[in-house]
């Protein structure tokens, strides 16, 4: 049996759209305030798609920027995987229209749907081709418009949420760089916490699903802010132990971008210091598959991620579903 080659991330390219909601704006258009805001949350804005504008436009966008930094062009890609939770619609996968529109004519793909956690699990989808010896070069996104899916009137969930992409490259590593082991889980009995009931087999599109509002986003924050605490904190304990790492060893944690007190939570249970952890909730908000690409390139403007660093991903999304990956950054 050859042995598995380990996956490592060679580019990185992110998207926002140039549109800011504030938290002035929202305060007009709902009941809330900027110190609430940012109190209970730490958002301070977050980009928002003009009408128009798809999941596919932002992966797009990405894409670019992360191919132009590895200095290949489209054709070069040998596999497209989208995590989203907001495809373009229901087929043909967004994947599809992103390979169209970057002209990766070699490349074949296919959507993930983990919510929040789309990323990381992208991310080692794409690995395994890599490991495997299927793939040389594998593209893995993480976009979401959340805007589209958001009412408006619903305070409890329309100011936490923004829109963005982020994507990678994904290639053989020749040295003890790039990713190093995972976890996942999911936790399915937590789904009616998270979630859209609109538009799917079970209620199609109606007058009367849209009457009901089933079309949105439907949350029950605190049963998400317990979960996501507790098990973002399980998972990398475990993680980092079945790899023989301590958190004193770690360069950065680097979380899915949802609520700044889950994150400041969970790295304080961790024992991780202020200065390890990377957060741009306040620039974002919760971009959902888009928030740990678009906090690599934060960390990464902030000269804090460094070829070499040991970084730990962490992510809880709707389903519930949970996943945490070591990886060696690469360049």
């Amino acid at each position: 049996m050859s042995q598995l080659v380990r996956a490592k991330i060679s580019a990185l390219g992110t998207y926002v759209p140039p549109r800011v909601l504030t938290n002035a704006d929202l305060e007009v258009m709902v009941q809330t305030s900027n110190e609430w805001l940012i109190s209970r949350t730490g958002i301070r804005e977050r980009h928002i798609v003009k009408k128009g504008v798809a999941t596919s436009d932002l992966a797009v966008e990405a894409a670019k920027k992360a191919l132009a930094q590895r200095g290949i062009g489209a054709d070069d890609l040998e596999a497209i995987i989208v995590g989203t939770v907001t495809p373009d619609m229901f087929f043909p996968s967004t994947a599809c229209l992103v390979q169209n529109k970057l002209g990766a004519k070699g490349a074949w793909g296919f959507d993930l749907s983990a919510a929040c956690s789309a990323f990381v699990y992208a991310l080692q989808a794409g690995a395994q081709f890599i490991a495997s010896g299927a793939h040389q070069k594998v593209l893995v996104i993480g976009a979401d418009v959340m805007s589209s899916i958001l009412d408006y009137t619903d305070r409890a969930t329309c100011v936490l949420f923004g829109d963005g992409a982020g994507a990678v490259l994904l290639e053989p590593a020749s040295d003890d760089l790039g990713i190093v082991d995972f976890i996942h889980e999911v936790d399915g009995s937590g789904g009616g916490s998270l979630f859209m009931p609109g538009g799917g087999s079970l209620h199609p599109a109606s007058h009367e699903t849209i009457d009901k509002k089933m079309h949105y986003v439907h949350q029950d924050g605190q049963a998400v802010f317990k979960f996501a605490v507790r098990k973002q904190l399980e998972v990398c304990e475990r993680l980092l132990e079945r790899n023989g790492v301590k958190v004193g060893d770690l360069d950065l944690f680097i979380p899915h971008q949802a609520n700044k007190r889950i994150i400041t939570a969970t790295a304080e249970r961790l024992g991780l210091p202020e200065e390890k952890i990377v957060i741009n909730i306040d620039r974002f908000g919760n971009t959902t598959a888009g928030t740990i690409p678009l906090a690599m390139n934060t960390a990464i403007e902030e000269g804090r991620l460094k070829k070499g660093n040991l970084v730990l991903l962490a992510s809880v999304g709707a389903g519930f579903t949970v996943g945490a990956t070591l990886l060696r950054w690469a360049y």
